[in-house]
């Protein structure tokens, strides 16, 4: 535990040993404590940065990057362990290329383009306000193409014209599939399933 304890004490901190267990084994490094760091793998030696960021038990934590170049399991390992942090209260700033990361920590998120950050708002505010939902259906008779008489719909025809897609703004109050379904009937178009799917952040970036 060593260079948790000497990290917890460059911040004035007096090491908290079953906290810096809990980091450790958190992190799969428990059985390698007393190693040398030089004889660790570049892995562990990643997950070690991760733990000495942590040791000092910090109220706010940058993190740059921390998922590039490591192997899954460190990953998914990070990514448990900001969940825990945030749920007791640590403010985290995390820089992420992935958007998936992004998606399932963040409270906030900012998009940085071109060196400029072009927005910052709330995650679930965000995706509200510029994503779209999509109703699948799928076709009991394939269609060569969508009749005019639907063309007030935005509708696509998918899977070699066995489904029909309509997508719909997530921020107007009327959807519009009640008109939709019913145009549906009147054009003699039957469908024997159907799904709903939502914009996720990969798609809006």
């Amino acid at each position: 535990m060593g260079h948790a304890q000497i990290q917890s004490g460059l911040f004035g901190k007096a090491p908290n040993a079953a906290y810096l267990e809990k980091v450790l084994r958190d992190l799969s490094l428990w059985d390698k404590r007393n190693e040398k760091i030089m004889a660790l793998s570049d892995g562990m030696k990643r997950r070690v940065l991760i733990a000495k960021a942590l040791a000092h038990e910090p109220t706010i934590l940058f993190l740059d990057e921390p998922s590039a170049g490591v192997d899954v399991e460190l990953r998914h390992d990070m990514w448990r362990m900001v969940r825990e942090l945030r749920a007791q209260g640590t403010t985290i700033i995390l820089t992420t290329h992935y958007i998936e990361e992004a998606e399932d920590m963040a409270d906030r998120i900012g998009i940085i383009s071109k060196g400029e950050l072009i927005v910052i708002e709330d995650k679930n505010v965000l995706i509200r306000k510029l994503g779209k939902k999509q109703l699948t259906l799928t076709l009991r008779k394939p269609l060569i193409r969508i009749p005019a008489g639907l063309s007030a719909w935005s509708l696509e025809l998918a899977e070699d014209g066995r489904a029909l897609v309509y997508s719909f703004d997530t921020r107007e109050d009327e959807t519009g599939i009640a008109a939709l379904l019913r145009a549906l009937g009147e054009h003699s178009i039957k469908f024997k399933d159907l799904r709903s799917s939502e914009s996720s952040l990969e798609d809006i970036c």
